[in-house]
């Protein structure tokens, strides 16, 4: 054989390598089509539980961190409230929640499929099948995986009010607005936002929040403000001469374990949002979050060090926290360099908030409302600056800017006005804060009746004898 003719002769070959895959799956094109598809739901189903998990992690991290920002005399109280409060969320946003949010109803409340009976669209039925819950369709894993991706995100914002209100407040006024804010607070402004409701398509442009920094994080500072601020102060917080006396925490070890369990479950809080296992995505959203935690870090502890003389370890921890906050609504759609600005300023507003709301007499046992509130406020705001493709920065003008602001303003009316409501209904039913006895001696034992960390108990020795 030639050399040419050999030439050819392999040429044909490979080309039929290239050629006979494209004639099978023009043969059993359907049945191919499927299998991508089917695969695509399942990898973005582990993805999507998978963080959901982590979500679900970060739990462990606000109990943690509450209870060490607390005293030991009220500690096992506050481990309570964060354990039972995800029990009383998954049952209300079941129920009720997850419908009054994502089904279909108008553009300020959903009003179908309640006990997550509506039908959802499957990727296996194509684009026609929309289901009740249409705000959802743009993620193809099934119902069961959104709920709880979505549920985990609802507990995250109702565990926030407890870290604001501790050290004084009733168990069981804490279990009721519980269910206030998982069943109406939280779906009904989450409604607008992420439901399809009025803000998603305001102006034209549409509210941003890609993970939650007013859904989330606002919802429940808001929530958090209002109750600390009907309560009042804990007992020798504020003297009768306007100082400030601390009431440091008991367990700072405790705390920074807690930081950093958040920021790992951060790492499913925001990424997760993608909702699909976009590589590229979810790579860029992890960067954004890091840079943003590291930068609130660094300056929150630079910044402390100069306002307050010390480099204060949970003026540090709140740092770190708020740079996460920030970052959650603008995660997908800013640069590294953007994260590392929002983070930044995120770090002087927390310390800056702790030391206005102490001015103000607002006690804030652990600075949830200077995290959560203020620097979700900030996070939302960012995104009209520093999105880079509609953020006033880059050339996108005002009117993301404009949109973002009217949601702040929206949601933080709604929320104030029905959490006010609320708080003020639960303290004429059962009262509010427990009275000065039982918060001397500490919630653990007048509300509870355990301690976290009881004395030995020594048993005579006649008991013992007697026993034996």
């Amino acid at each position: 054989m030639k050399k040419n003719e050999k030439c050819y002769t392999g040429l044909f070959l490979f080309a039929m390598l290239l050629i006979l895959p494209c004639l099978s799956f023009a043969e059993g094109g359907g049945e191919e089509v499927e299998q991508v598809i089917t695969q695509k739901v399942i990898l973005d189903t582990l993805w999507v539980m998978i963080t959901a998990f982590l979500v679900f992690w970060m739990n462990a991290g606000f109990a943690c961190v509450e209870a060490g920002f607390c005293r030991a005399k009220n500690a096992v109280n506050i481990l309570t409230k964060n354990f039972v409060v995800f029990g009383i969320t998954l049952i209300c946003f079941w129920a009720i929640g997850f419908a009054l949010m994502f089904s279909e109803g108008n553009p300020i409340i959903g009003l179908t499929g309640f006990f997550l009976l509506g039908s959802d669209n499957s990727p296996m039925k194509g684009d026609l099948y929309q289901g009740v819950y249409r705000s959802l369709n743009w993620t193809g894993v099934p119902l069961e995986a959104k709920f709880f991706f979505q549920v985990v995100f609802c507990g995250t914002a109702a565990t926030i009010v407890s870290g604001a209100v501790a050290e004084r407040i009733r168990f069981s006024a804490f279990l009721l607005f519980s269910v206030v804010i998982s069943a109406i607070i939280y779906p009904i402004a989450g409604h607008w936002i992420w439901g399809g409701g009025w803000l998603s398509s305001f102006l034209g442009v549409g509210f941003k929040d890609f993970a939650g920094s007013t859904v989330v994080h606002s919802i429940g500072g808001w929530s958090a403000l209002v109750g600390a601020w009907l309560l009042g102060p804990r007992l020798g917080k504020y003297g009768k001469k306007g100082e400030i006396s601390p009431i440091p925490g008991h367990n700072l070890s405790l705390a920074t374990l807690g930081a950093l369990i958040l920021w790992l479950g951060w790492f499913g809080f925001n990424p997760g949002s993608t909702m699909e296992a976009d590589p590229l995505k979810i790579a860029h959203v992890a960067l954004t979050t890091a840079m943003a935690a590291s930068m609130g870090i660094v300056v929150s502890c630079l910044y402390a060090w100069l306002r307050i003389g010390k480099p204060d370890l949970t003026m540090i921890i709140n740092g770190s926290l708020a740079g996460l906050v920030a970052i959650t609504a603008p995660c997908d759609g800013v640069s590294a360099f953007g994260s590392v600005l929002i983070g930044g300023i995120a770090g002087v507003l927390v310390v800056e908030s702790v030391l206005f709301f102490d001015r103000i007499k607002i006690d804030d046992p652990v600075g949830a409302v200077s995290v959560h509130l203020v620097n979700g406020i900030w996070g939302t705001l960012a995104v009209g600056l520093f999105d880079v493709e509609k953020g006033l920065f880059y050339g996108g003008g005002s009117k993301s800017l404009l949109v973002q602001f009217v949601g702040v303003v929206a949601v933080g009316f709604f929320v104030l006005c029905i959490a006010t409501f609320a708080w003020l209904i639960i303290r004429m039913l059962i009262g509010l804060r427990v009275d000065a006895n039982e918060e001397y001696l500490g919630l653990d034992k007048s509300e509870m009746g355990l301690e976290a960390y009881p004395e030995e108990r020594i048993i005579p020795e006649y008991t013992i004898a007697q026993d034996a």
